[in-house]
């Protein structure tokens, strides 16, 4: 690898429980890239998204549409995400990185990279188990994208 290229490995961990339910996560740190911590979901952390859509509709609705709007009680919107996860990606020395973190930082990552519109972070579907990869260099940023098939024996080709 070139030695002025950063590469950078985004590993989603397996879906846990609050994600089988459908909850808000809380704002995961990641040890060594503390700004690859998981979104602030303010007073909707921990709780089933079914339950903020009864109580908060319109809160819901609006985080949703609009990628300003944080939820209450200090959360953090999915532009000020963005705007983070750039902020750590683009600070990064040269060579690879490995970062283990959920969904919405790799979709903020992707965003960031890729200079899409902030409302493209909610047309990303992350795998969880898998690793998405960024390389950068003289700012401007690539997407790795797709791995080899596996072969018929299940070990990767």
């Amino acid at each position: 690898m070139h030695p002025t290229i950063v590469r950078v490995l985004l590993v989603n961990p397996p879906l846990d429980e609050a994600g089988r339910r459908h909850r808000f996560p809380y704002a995961d740190p990641c040890p060594g890239h503390e700004g690859l911590s998981g979104q602030n979901h303010g007073a909707w952390a921990g709780r089933a998204m079914d339950d903020v859509a009864a109580e908060d509709p319109e809160g819901l609705r609006r985080w949703m549409a609009d990628t300003a709007y944080a939820p209450p009680g200090g959360g953090e919107s999915v532009e000020a995400l963005i705007a983070r996860v750039g902020a750590h990606l683009g600070a990064l020395a040269p060579g690879t990185h490995r970062a283990v973190v959920g969904q919405g930082v790799v979709r903020a990552a992707v965003v960031w990279a890729l200079e899409l519109p902030p409302a493209a972070f909610w047309r990303l579907d992350v795998r969880p188990e898998s690793v998405t990869a960024l390389t950068g260099r003289s700012g401007r940023w690539n997407l790795l994208v797709g791995r080899p098939e596996q072969s018929p024996e299940g070990a990767s080709a």
